[in-house]
């Protein structure tokens, strides 16, 4: 009881509520601006107008046409056969299909306004050559997101779904798609991809915070192959063989991305010294 009233206890308690403080106002931030990406969503369609003999496409406020309806219809026109009817079997499906949506594309093109809020909250905790490598990949983390979502939609997601249909039909059972059911698996793969895309992100923050040496994942390539296959084996949902490839071969070919990058990029940084003291203060 009676350290509360010690200078230094009151010091840390005052930087750790500053802390906490910062937190929240980054969070507000993030949820602000994924806020207002996801109602314009919500609330606006895109539309072709025809200004000067000039095509353009631009928004207009139209909420039974909007943005994440629009997605829909892309979404069933590429991915769901003609035979199969989508559907909802409860009042309000197809607007929580439609909440899905927007929040995933609240977070997609909220994501530059996301690194940066995470990236300012601990760069005051790092050192200055950390700094700058923090702010180095940020960019890499929103392409390779991009990359990992356009990959499940292009290529995983419509070879899953057709070998669910397929199999459905050599046992005799009609397809009726559930709005809900259907948009949330999708976007549970764009999601997963993209995230599993940050693989050489992650291999090379490990590696640059030296918790491992950069020669640490070429040591451990063959057990890296054996669980990147295990991992796609175990997420699919077929016993194929086939649809597994179509997860751990892009990882696999991270893997050994993200090994050349940590190999080649870290062996020229300058180790991290006392000399480089990260400042002190509250941040900005």
């Amino acid at each position: 009881m009676g350290d509360q009233g010690d200078p230094e206890h009151i010091d840390k308690e005052l930087k750790l509520k500053a802390h906490l403080l910062e937190l929240r106002k980054r969070i507000v931030r993030i949820a602000i601006a994924v806020g207002l990406i996801l109602g314009i969503t919500l609330t606006f369609g895109i539309k072709e107008f025809d200004i000067n003999g000039q095509n353009i496409l631009m928004l207009y406020p139209d909420p039974f046409h909007n943005i994440a309806i629009q997605i829909t219809f892309a979404m069933k026109e590429a991915l769901i056969p003609e035979e199969v009817a989508l559907i909802q079997i409860a009042p309000g499906q197809a607007f929580f299909a439609q909440i899905y949506i927007a929040v995933l594309i609240g977070i997609i093109f909220g994501m530059p306004i996301i690194a940066r809020e995470l990236s300012a909250f601990i760069a005051p905790a790092l050192y200055p050559n950390e700094r700058k490598s923090v702010a180095n990949i940020t960019l890499p983390i929103i392409g390779l997101f991009a990359t990992g979502c356009l990959f499940a939609y292009i290529v995983v997601v419509p070879y899953v779904l057709d070998f669910l249909y397929v199999y459905g039909e050599s046992i005799g059972v009609q397809t009726f798609l559930n709005i809900t059911e259907f948009i949330s698996f999708t976007m549970q793969f764009l999601v997963a991809f993209g995230v599993s895309f940050q693989l050489p992100v992650i291999m090379w923050a490990v590696s640059k915070a030296e918790l491992v040496t950069p020669k640490f994942w070429r040591r451990n390539l063959r057990y890296a192959v054996l669980i990147l296959i295990i991992f796609g084996a175990l997420i699919t949902p077929d016993g194929s063989g086939v649809t597994m490839w179509f997860i751990s071969i892009p990882m696999l070919i991270l893997y050994v991305a993200g090994m050349l990058i940590v190999e080649s990029k870290l062996k020229k940084s300058p180790p991290v010294g006392p000399s480089q003291s990260p400042p002190v203060g509250p941040p900005k």
